[in-house]
C-alpha cells in the first residue's frame, strides 16, 4: 500500500488572518469556517453572499462568446425557413445530456429536427463519416455538434461541399486549424473572450440556447427548467465547480431534487439513491448508468431515457440501462484484474514512471475505467489499449499535476488520432507502433513528472479539534456546496485522537470505529478501503485522522459522521 502524503493548506499571512477576523465578525461564523471561505477566495461580505446564494442573473452574457452571433443567426434562419436540423452529440454523459437538453428544448416548438449519436465502436469519437453520409441522404442542411467537433476539420469541410452547414459547440482544446463551420463556439479558443473557460459541452450548448432565447424573446425560465440535465454533465465531466458552473450546478441540483424529469427520476429509483442528491451522488449513482448505454450497447438509449415523458416507459428504459451497467461492472472487474496482473509480472514496470498496457480482446467501453483503477494502485499516468478495427485504441488517465494530453501530443507522429484534456485523453495508433509508443511515452513522463506526483496526496484544509464540530458548524459547512473540483469538500485533520471502544472491520476491507479527542464528544468514523489499519488501531495508541464530515441518516436519526481519508499512527 503506497503511503499517502498529507498536504496542508499554507499558513495565512497577517493580511489573510485579518480577512478571516473580518469575515468571522460580519458573517457571525466560527474562525474555522471563515478560514475555509478565505481559502476559496471569498474575501468579503458581498462575495460571501454570492458564494452562499448563487444567482442565475449573474450568468455571463452568452454573446460574449466568439461566433455566438453567427451561431444564433444561422439557427434562427434554419428554423424560420423550415430546414432539417440534426443535433449531434458524443456518446458519453456530457454528450448525451447535451443532446437531450438541446434537442428536447427545440423539439417543443420546432418539429423538423432529429438527433444523432455515433456508435462508440463503429464510428468512434467526434464527427464521423457515416453521420455525414446519413445527414446528406436524409436532407439535413444544418448540424449542431455538442461536446465534439472542434477538431473535425476534414469532416466539416466535406459536409460543407455537400451543402451541410455546421455549428460547433465544444469545450475541448482546438487544434491548430479550426473547422470551416458557420460558428465554432468553444471558450478554449485562443481568440474567444468569454470570461469563463470551464463549461462542459452541455454548458456550451446551453449558452447557445440562452443566446437564442434572448434573440427570439423567449422566456429563459423555460430553458432553466433543463438545468437538471446540465448539472449531470457538470458532475460527470469533472469540470471545476466554480464561477458559472457553480451557479448552474447549484440550481441544477435544486431542480433535480425538487422536480427531476421523468427519465432522471426513474434513474434515481433504479440506482437506489435516497435523500437529497449532491454532486457525489450524481457522479457515482447516475453518471455510470448513463455512460453504460454507450459503453455496452448504444448511447441513443441514454438519450431516449432522458427525453422520456412517461413513467412506465422511463422505468423500463432505466432498467435496461441498469443491466448494461451491471455488465459494464463485470467487464471492469475482470479487465482490471488482468491489467494489475500484467503490471505485477513484468519487470519493465519496476522502474517505469508510466503504465501502457495492450490486450486485443479487452472491452473498449471500460478501458478508461480500468486506467483509473490502475492509478488507484500504482499512481502514475496510465494508458490502456485494446484492438478496434485493426488499430490500437486507448484511454489515458493521469495523476494530479501531470498533463497527460501534452505527453501524448509529443508522440503524435506515432498516432493516428488523439484528443482530450489534461487528466484524460483518448488515442488511436497502428498496432505496430505500440512498443515504440510505450517507450517514448514513458521517456517523456520520466523526464517531466516530479517525484511527489508519483505519490498519492491528500489535500487538508485545516487542523480541527473535534469539539469544534457541532450541528451548526456542519449546517454552514454544507451550504458551501455544491462541492467538486475547484471547491472540494473540506478535509480536516485531527491529531492525538483515541478510540472509544474497539474498531470493527467490514468485508475485511473497510473499518469503523468510535473516536474522541480529550473531552470531546464521541464520533463514529468510517474508512472505506482502510481495513489494513485494524491491527495497529487495536493496540490502543493515539493516532491522527484526516476526514470529511457527513450526515448519517439511520432509521430517521441523523448523526454527524467522520468519513475517513487516511490514518497516521504515532
Amino acid at each position: 500500500m503506497i503511503e499517502k502524503r498529507w498536504i496542508h493548506y499554507p499558513e495565512f499571512n497577517p493580511e489573510q488572518q485579518q480577512v478571516v477576523s473580518e469575515l468571522t465578525e460580519s458573517l457571525k461564523v466560527s474562525p474555522s469556517l471563515a478560514t475555509l471561505l478565505v481559502q476559496r477566495g471569498i474575501l468579503d461580505f458581498d462575495q460571501s453572499k454570492q458564494f452562499f446564494r448563487p444567482d442565475l442573473t449573474l450568468l455571463h452574457d452568452p454573446f460574449l462568446m466568439k461566433d455566438m452571433d453567427l451561431a444564433v443567426e444561422r439557427l434562427a434562419r434554419a428554423i424560420a425557413s423550415g430546414e432539417k436540423i440534426l443535433v449531434y452529440g458524443d456518446y458519453d454523459v456530457d454528450g448525451t445530456t447535451s443532446v437531450a437538453l438541446f434537442y428536447g428544448f427545440l423539439k417543443k416548438t420546432y418539429p423538423n429536427l432529429d438527433y444523432y449519436i455515433p456508435d462508440r465502436y463503429e464510428e468512434g469519437y467526434g464527427v464521423s463519416w457515416q453521420s455525414i453520409d446519413w445527414a446528406y441522404e436524409n436532407g439535413f442542411t444544418l448540424i449542431v455538434t455538442l461536446d465534439c467537433g472542434v477538431k473535425s476539420v476534414d469532416k466539416v469541410t466535406a459536409a460543407l461541399e455537400r451543402g451541410i452547414d455546421f455549428i460547433i459547440c465544444d469545450h475541448h482544446r482546438p487544434g491548430d486549424e479550426l473547422p470551416p463551420a458557420v460558428a465554432v463556439l468553444d471558450p478554449k479558443r485562443d481568440d474567444c473572450p468569454y470570461p469563463y473557460k470551464e463549461l462542459t459541452g452541455c454548458g456550451v450548448g446551453f449558452k447557445l440556447l440562452q443566446a437564442f432565447c434572448i434573440n427570439q424573446n423567449i422566456d429563459t425560465q423555460t430553458l432553466f427548467d433543463n438545468l437538471d440535465l446540465l448539472v449531470v454533465s457538470i458532475a460527470a465531466d469533472i469540470v471545476p465547480i466554480t464561477g458559472e458552473n457553480r451557479i448552474l450546478a447549484y440550481y441544477g441540483l435544486q431542480r433535480i431534487n425538487a422536480a427531476p424529469r421523468t427519465g432522471i427520476k426513474a434513474l434515481i429509483q433504479i440506482a437506489g439513491i435516497t435523500g437529497s442528491l449532491d454532486i457525489t451522488n450524481v457522479v457515482f449513482g447516475l453518471s455510470p448508468r448513463i455512460n453504460a448505454a454507450g459503453r455496452i450497447k448504444h448511447a441513443k438509449e441514454a438519450v431516449r431515457l432522458l427525453l422520456s415523458e412517461f413513467e412506465d416507459e422511463a422505468f423500463e428504459f432505466a432498467q435496461e440501462i441498469n443491466k448494461h451497467n451491471s455488465e459494464r461492472r463485470t467487464f471492469d472487474t475482470s479487465i482490471t484484474e488482468q491489467a494489475l496482473f500484467m503490471i505485477e509480472n513484468d519487470d519493465w514496470f519496476i522502474d517505469a514512471k508510466s503504465t501502457v498496457l495492450y490486450k486485443e480482446d479487452w472491452h473498449k467501453g471500460v478501458i478508461g475505467i480500468v486506467a483509473s483503477r490502475c492509478i488507484e494502485k500504482y499512481h502514475r499516468p496510465t494508458i490502456i489499449l485494446t484492438q478496434s478495427h485493426g488499430k490500437a485504441a486507448g484511454s489515458a488517465r493521469s495523476v494530479p499535476g501531470f498533463d497527460v494530453y501534452e505527453a501524448i501530443e509529443e508522440c503524435a507522429d506515432l498516432l493516428e488520432q488523439y484528443g482530450g484534456h489534461t487528466f484524460a485523453a483518448g488515442l488511436t495508433l497502428p498496432l505496430d507502433n505500440i512498443e515504440a509508443f510505450k517507450t517514448r511515452f514513458n521517456d517523456i513522463v520520466s523526464s517531466r513528472i516530479l517525484p511527489d506526483q508519483l505519490v498519492p496526496m491528500i489535500n487538508i484544509d485545516m487542523l480541527l479539534e473535534l469539539d469544534v464540530i457541532t450541528p451548526k458548524f456542519y449546517n454552514i459547512l454544507r451550504q458551501m456546496g455544491p462541492f467538486g473540483p475547484g471547491n472540494m469538500t473540506p478535509v480536516f485533520e485531527s491529531r492525538n485522537v483515541t478510540l472509544s471502544g474497539r474498531p470493527t472491520t467490514m468485508k475485511e476491507k473497510h473499518i469503523k470505529f468510535d473516536v474522541k479527542q480529550n473531552n470531546s464528544a464521541v464520533f463514529t468514523a468510517v474508512g472505506f478501503g482502510l481495513g489494513h489499519f485494524y491491527p495497529d488501531l487495536a493496540s490502543g495508541r493515539p493516532f491522527s485522522i484526516c476526514y470529511s464530515l457527513e450526515e448519517n441518516n439511520f432509521r430517521d436519526k441523523k448523526t454527524l459522521q467522520l468519513s475517513l481519508k487516511d490514518i497516521k499512527l504515532h
